[in-house]
């Protein structure tokens, strides 16, 4: 197996860089396809309470025989939970649903900044820290104003922001607030869904390597610092995305990629998403 590079998160624990996202997972698949991606290597699994999924992640870690100590997993807090004070029941659910006694991570999935909810919540998360439920905690799709809320509100710094970050949306203000606060960025919809595999920078550097658009990409954001998790259904492409430590990309290589921001955001804004209005 390929040692993954780890990074080290701003309270010492440390993070597989390259991991396993299931957004949009259907629940019927989640258990083939983590372990498929436990079988590859990988060792670190992003998941959320809204994927509906938890319970296939946790059949698949359960039968994959790997041990709990060697694997990372992540799940995130829906809106509609903290909106109610239910941080602390929603995480011991996720928990129920996993097969776990702790995740390594846990995320409040979107600010919903319409009210300040989302800083009562991360003062939970920080309780459940301390009983050991969750080793980290940290956010998801905050802005640095969101950021600068719940760290004035509370005594510790989120490990990770967890933001869409592609070529062609690279929020270079998001990543520099995180990295300002020492919080790692870590990027969703790191492949832009297929969108920049036919841009030049990306064919270029694909064919220089002898591999496709999806591994280049997968490498611009390990050597730039980024923690990842890129999704699939497919063993074949599960196993490519992991294969991307036998090249590196030169420095004109990463810059050109760099050079293809567009502001080209898939998902929902941060600063005006209401999920639980959804």
């Amino acid at each position: 197996m390929t040692d993954v590079p780890t990074v080290q998160l701003n309270d010492g624990t440390e993070i597989p860089q390259l991991g396993f996202g299931v957004w949009q997972v259907p629940a019927d698949d989640a258990e083939r396809v983590v372990a498929e991606a436990l079988k590859v290597g990988y060792r670190h699994i992003d998941t959320a309470a809204i994927y509906g999924n938890e319970e296939g992640v946790g059949r698949a870690i359960a039968a994959s025989g790997v041990p709990r100590e060697e694997l990372w997993v992540t799940t995130k807090l829906w809106v509609g939970d903290f909106k109610e004070g239910n941080t602390k029941q929603a995480l011991r659910t996720s928990l129920e649903k996993l097969g776990l006694d702790y995740v390594d991570l846990y995320l409040i999935h979107w600010p919903s900044p319409e009210d300040e909810a989302y800083v009562q919540a991360y003062q939970d998360m920080e309780e459940l820290k301390a009983e050991g439920l969750t080793r980290s905690i940290g956010v998801s799709n905050f802005l640095p104003e969101h950021l600068d809320a719940v760290i004035g509100a509370s005594s510790t710094v989120p490990s990770v922001n967890q933001i869409e970050v592609h070529p062609v949306l690279q929020q270079r203000d998001v990543q520099s607030a995180d990295a300002s606060h020492g919080i790692a960025t870590q990027a969703w919809s790191p492949l832009a869904q297929g969108e920049v595999f036919g841009d030049e920078p990306i064919v270029a550097a694909a064919e220089a390597h002898g591999v496709n658009p999806a591994q280049v990409i997968i490498r611009w954001h390990l050597q730039r610092g980024r923690i990842l998790f890129p999704k699939s259904v497919t063993p074949e492409r599960i196993a490519s995305n992991f294969d991307v430590f036998g090249f590196e990309l030169s420095a004109d290589e990463l810059a050109a990629i760099d050079g293809l921001e567009r502001d080209g955001r898939r998902g929902a804004h941060p600063a005006t998403f209401n999920p639980a209005s959804q």
